[in-house]
């Protein structure tokens, strides 16, 4: 059985190229590296579709919010380092290294990411992502 899904409407992003990528910088900031989760109530639309989340395709902050709860016990030192961000339009686009370590093993970990955000109205409307699966480094 399929499932589906409602884009969010397509509006003007409400903020410059510029604006939008701070903005990307801040909530990566915020979201992870401060492990501030309320902050998914600010960057994402009510309608947010997250079209990579790991559980499956996600609507509204709450799940990424949810998310991010569980990978702050996972990984509770974890950190991400925006390496890129492009915009264009209504999006940005960001390649990230994420790094840390493991709360069961000790294990210290990195992966990559590459994530596509679309904006309309000042806030995330949209996500998708790629990112490599947790690899230990010495």
């Amino acid at each position: 059985m399929s499932v589906t899904y409602t884009v969010p409407a397509v509006a003007p992003p409400g903020l410059t190229l510029e604006e939008m990528k701070a903005f990307v910088k801040n909530h990566f900031e915020r979201f992870v590296n401060q492990q501030d989760s309320a902050i998914a109530y600010r960057s994402f639309s009510e309608d947010f579709l997250d079209h990579d989340e790991p559980g499956g395709v996600a609507v509204g902050p709450e799940a990424a919010k949810r998310m991010m709860e569980a990978v702050y016990l996972r990984w509770p030192d974890l950190h991400v380092s925006v390496e890129d961000i492009l915009a264009e339009g209504d999006k940005v686009m960001v390649r990230n290294i994420w790094r840390g370590t493991e709360a069961s093993s000790g294990v210290k970990i990195e992966f990559h990411g590459f994530v596509l955000w679309r904006f309309a109205n000042g806030k995330i409307v949209e996500r998708w992502a790629t990112v490599t699966p947790p690899a230990p480094v010495q």
